[in-house]
């Protein structure tokens, strides 16, 4: 069940020196292709990386977030063409979320790294970078990366009873 999953998925940092399938990845990246867009626009597009020259150079994109990344077996970028939708941020952002969700739900591991507003040097933002590193046009911009692999670490799931309910209105606020 998805609240299942929900509870159960964290971000991972630490992976298993184990590479993800072939199959498990072409999973994840239909699944990204069946995320929700406004008007179906799709302005998105993914990058899969699983060469470990590539994603050490990709664990560089931004100080300190990014580094964990170079221990991961794969790196998705999530990218979209900024011109073709105003709510491209939102499209890719929930795109991002299913490849998390169906990365739990194939027993892997992930977490999210931030790319967009956030910097390489002072002189040059993570995305131009990761854009150089990858040969991403220019009409593309980059939301996220996410790192997948087989958990090499535990961490348990949400306890309902952890949850701020206080936060749940109904009717009004």
């Amino acid at each position: 069940m998805l609240f299942d999953i929900l509870k159960s998925r964290r971000s991972i940092r630490k992976f298993q020196k184990r590479e993800v399938e072939k199959e498990k990845i072409d999973v994840i990246l239909k699944s990204a292709l069946l995320s929700p867009s406004s008007r179906s626009i799709r302005p998105w597009q993914f990058i899969a990386v699983t060469d470990r020259e590539l994603i050490q150079q990709l664990s560089l994109c931004r100080e300190p977030g990014s580094r964990f990344l170079s221990g991961a077996p794969l790196a998705i970028a999530v990218i979209a063409d900024k011109d073709s939708s105003d709510v491209w941020i939102e499209d890719a952002s929930i795109a991002a979320t299913i490849i998390q969700l169906t990365a739990q739900d194939l027993d892997l591991g992930s977490c999210w790294i931030q790319v967009r507003e956030r910097f390489h040097t002072e002189q040059k933002t993570a995305g131009e970078y990761i854009r150089e590193v990858l040969g991403i046009p220019e009409q593309y911009s980059v939301e996220c990366m996410i790192a997948i692999g087989y958990q090499g670490e535990e961490k348990k799931p949400y306890e309902e009873s952890t949850l701020q309910y206080e936060k749940l209105h109904f009717d009004k606020f």
